[in-house]
């Protein structure tokens, strides 16, 4: 064939059918696909980029955490103002004090559990400007009223009663009380003895009072004082006073009393208890009272003295003898009477390396202690010479 003939021909169909330069059988597609980014991202790269999707899921995570939390406060705040739920549903009484603030209003109510977010009662109440209006007296409702009930009721329908002033004597017992209060017409001595035994009263203290085994619920813990009494309603009136007596304890007892308490071997109960012996022992010489109520640890921490033998137990009436210190173990099973602050202290407070185990008093009320019941005797007989003994101790 000459090269005329070859002109006509296309270069390619020249070559040999295994002559391709990249490889026989190579085959080129037009169908390219874009290789997966990530799988030329270097690591820094891959780990910014999975860093933030993390951050993303946090951010939606706490939004949606504080979506929800704004939820459920709109829901139980909604629950608050209209008065439903939290166990609402109880018939209360409250007292508000002449001059008593609104903070002070909104933390009663919700001690009666009328209230469960004070501060929102106090925004309503400043915003409705209600707060000015609210007014002293006595208050009885249900937990269940709402914020405008309850405004309503503080601003229109508060008993103004009048009061008398009682004052309750330090070393009383429930029955002196009652019969005090009866005499001054703040209420019934059997609506207070109620009160006593069964009124719904919200102090720790009490938690701690073995009802079993005392005789009157609330001996001891009705503190001595003078007090400013309603009477307007026997029922309701004993409540209030009883709540005031309690609440008087409760305020009495400070910080540091309170640590001692916390730190002492005995339970509340129990010093309350010694606390009314040491009133009963020497409620005329405050002086004496931490020496008095040191010598009854040392009994008690002694095992050569079961018993306190403290004479003035003997006179207590209810009990059947379990609160007569010559015929029980220890102490009795509860306070005999209303022990003053100062009795209370001394209990928490007794003076410290007083190693004496007998005391007795004269009549002019001077005390002596002795370590050993023959030198207790020999005072006694010293006493008893010279007409100045008026009973051991």
């Amino acid at each position: 064939m000459n090269d005329s003939e070859n002109k006509n021909i296309p270069p390619e169909t020249n070559q040999p059918e295994d002559d391709f330069v990249i490889g026989k059988g190579f085959t080129v597609s037009n169908d390219y696909e874009e290789p997966e980014p990530d799988l030329y991202l270097s690591p820094r790269v891959k780990e910014k980029k999975s860093g933030g999707v993390l951050k993303s899921v946090l951010w939606i995570i706490a939004i949606v955490v504080v979506a929800v939390g704004i939820a459920f406060g709109v829901i139980f705040a909604g629950a608050d103002y209209l008065g439903i739920g939290f166990g609402r549903g109880n018939d209360c009484t409250m007292e508000i004090a002449a001059g008593t603030p609104t903070v002070k209003i909104a933390k009663q109510l919700k001690e009666t559990g009328a209230v469960q977010w004070p501060f929102l009662f106090r925004l309503y109440s400043k915003l409705k400007h209600y707060d000015s209006q609210y007014k002293y007296g006595v208050y009885n409702f249900n937990t269940e009223a709402g914020y405008e009930a309850l405004a309503q009721m503080l601003m229109t329908e508060g008993a103004k009663i009048e009061s008398v002033t009682v004052t309750i004597p330090e070393m009383s017992t429930v029955d002196e009380i009652a019969d005090l209060l009866e005499q001054n017409k703040v209420c019934t001595k059997s609506d207070f003895i109620n009160e006593v035994q069964n009124g719904d009263f919200h102090y720790d203290f009490i938690k701690d009072i073995p009802q079993d085994k005392v005789f009157y619920r609330l001996e001891g813990y009705l503190f001595p004082d003078t007090y400013n009494f309603y009477n307007y309603d026997s029922a309701e009136c004993a409540h209030l006073a009883v709540d005031r007596m309690l609440k008087s304890l409760e305020q009495k007892i400070d910080s540091n009393l309170k640590s001692k308490i916390e730190n002492s071997k005995y339970s509340f109960h129990e010093l309350m208890t010694l606390a009314s012996i040491v009133e009963l022992e020497a409620g005329g010489s405050p002086a004496e009272m931490s020496n008095v109520a040191a010598v009854f640890y040392a009994r008690l921490a002694s095992p050569d003295f079961a018993k306190l033998e403290s004479s003035p137990t003997q006179k207590y009436p209810h009990g059947g003898g379990r609160y007569d210190t010559y015929q029980c173990l220890g102490l009795p099973p509860g306070p005999l009477c209303s022990p003053s602050l100062n009795s209370i202290r001394a209990t928490l407070l007794p003076t410290e390396n007083f190693a004496y185990y007998f005391f007795v008093t004269d009549a002019k009320m001077n005390f002596y202690y002795t370590k050993t019941l023959s030198e207790h005797n020999a005072t006694i007989n010293r006493l008893k010479k010279e007409n100045n003994w008026i009973g051991d101790r």
